[in-house]
């Protein structure tokens, strides 16, 4: 499994498709695109960017129940990749037990954003192999520098 983390979210254009980018923690730092729908694109987003909504939304929601329960969340592995979609599954702690759920990868994100102490996230090896894209330093550097603009000046009504 290759670790990755999370470097944002943001619009392609033309299309206005939301994208989430995930980067491998170790060297040569290749990157994951995935594709995302706009309520998870948004839901990330605002966790990362520590916005608070006036009502709990879906993802706020099941991170309370967690809470409530005394579960957490132990990690997310981006697990499979058929036809140009992503699977996930989720691994949740409850006390000595364990156990897996499967999610999409946007959702499975958007929990972990929420968590106190962010769980690790990680990428099967041949999954990573078949997605994974190489930019130069200096694309990786603009790159990241465009994501991070990007997150300081969206907006939720960008994702409608």
């Amino acid at each position: 499994m290759v670790r990755v983390s999370i470097v944002g979210v943001r619009v392609e254009v033309p299309s206005n498709q939301p994208i989430m980018l995930l980067r491998e923690e170790a060297d040569p730092r290749r990157y994951v695109p995935i594709f995302i729908g706009s309520p998870e694109a948004t839901a990330i987003v605002y966790s990362l960017q520590g916005m608070e909504t006036p009502r709990p939304m879906t993802h706020d929601l099941v991170t309370m129940l967690l809470t409530e329960l005394g579960a957490s969340i132990s990690l997310i592995e981006i697990t499979e990749l058929h036809e140009g979609t992503f699977f996930a599954e989720v691994e949740f702690a409850a006390g000595e037990r364990t156990f897996r759920v499967s999610a999409r990868p946007s959702d499975a994100i958007a929990l972990a954003v929420r968590q106190e102490e962010q769980p690790p996230i990680f990428i099967a090896d041949d999954v990573f192999e078949e997605a994974s894209l190489v930019f130069d330093e200096e694309q990786e550097e603009e790159q990241i520098e465009e994501f991070r603009d990007f997150l300081d000046q969206v907006k939720p009504e960008d994702f409608v």
